[in-house]
């Protein structure tokens, strides 16, 4: 008799335990189906092009039906442009187990990157990914970063130069030296100038701080100045084209955002166009479980023009009518 009733009791017991496991499996597998997802967005700080690559990601996110704080947590953080920030919203993404990370310029990648080597990161703007280590090639990613690049058609945007000036003869180029995108695409624009018969004064900046009297300098022994991809002189664009107005010399920037800010034109890639690119890479980690190492760098070959008149106006410049309906047609006109 004991023995029935202990068998009874191991029944009941064992038929309890599998009726809450299935409603605790259930319970999980229903919990881990309603979890929202993360994704970790890190700026290494403000100005018009890179808040333009976050608007961009922002509306492809919710183009695609995420709507932050419904369906989707978007965690933006902004560095400042501060190394020691960097790191800490990095680890913070790491702790917080974000789904993506999103890395807005490079500094902000690199930070990631030292971070985790599990969690997906998508590269919203890195010149050169390959160039830079942080993935060991292009085309075949093979780790957690994939993204977007930003690398300038400098080509194009020389063309466009001497399509304006014709008569160049000598081009300034000024980017920050802790900048490696800037860095990397000042050379190569100073290598094709120098094919092209032009004498080129390359010089550099440590912080914003020097770019008043750096410009001043440079713009004196100049026709031109161009801008690389340079996240800290974008933010200081308004003083370097006012400085090199003062002398008639025209700025071109790399970046569509900076002629707004002052520059005279660029054949450029479109810094919204980019974070859509980023974005579009976020939904297929996301929706689509696709994985980083499987996915190619997206690289945009087509700039779009933009012209200041303006600012060619007050430099006394007069575009080519074929540059002006070009502009009229296919890119923007600033007035």
């Amino acid at each position: 008799m004991k023995h029935v009733k202990r068998l009874y009791g191991t029944l009941i017991f064992l038929f309890a335990f599998l009726i809450f496991a299935f409603f605790y499996v259930g319970h999980q597998q229903q919990a881990a189906h309603n979890k929202i997802p993360k994704v970790g967005v890190l700026q290494l700080l403000s100005h018009p092009a890179l808040d333009q690559i976050n608007k961009g990601l922002d509306d492809t996110l919710e183009k695609n039906g995420y709507k932050n704080g419904k369906n989707i947590q978007i965690i933006f953080q902004n560095a400042q442009g501060d190394q020691s920030n960097l790191r800490t919203i990095s680890k913070q993404f790491v702790e917080d187990n974000v789904d993506v990370a999103v890395g807005i310029a490079t500094p902000s990648v690199q930070s990631l990157k030292n971070a985790t080597s599990t969690i997906p990161i998508v590269m919203g703007a890195v010149t050169d990914p390959k160039g830079f280590g942080i993935v060991p090639s292009n085309t075949h990613p093979g780790g957690n970063i994939t993204g977007v690049s930003d690398q300038a058609p400098l080509g194009d945007q020389l063309k466009l130069m001497k399509e304006i000036m014709p008569n160049i003869k000598r081009l300034g180029i000024i980017y920050t030296s802790s900048d490696m995108s800037a860095t990397t695409e000042s050379k190569k624009m100073k290598k094709l100038a120098k094919a092209q018969g032009i004498d080129v004064d390359l010089v550099s900046i440590s912080n914003i701080n020097d770019l008043e009297q750096v410009s001043t300098n440079l713009s004196q022994n100049v026709d031109a100045i161009f801008v690389p991809t340079d996240n800290t002189i974008a933010s200081g664009m308004k003083l370097l084209s006012s400085v090199a107005a003062k002398r008639n010399v025209p700025v071109f920037p790399a970046a569509d955002t900076m002629v707004k800010d002052g520059g005279l034109a660029t054949l450029g890639l479109s810094q919204y166009e980019l974070g859509q690119k980023a974005g579009e890479d976020v939904v297929a980690i996301l929706k689509h479980h696709k994985k980083p190492a499987d996915m190619p760098v997206t690289f945009i070959k087509k700039g779009h023009l933009i012209i200041n008149q303006k600012m060619a106006e007050k430099l006394n410049i007069t575009f080519p009518d074929s540059l002006v309906q070009r502009a009229q047609k296919e890119g923007r006109i600033i007035k």
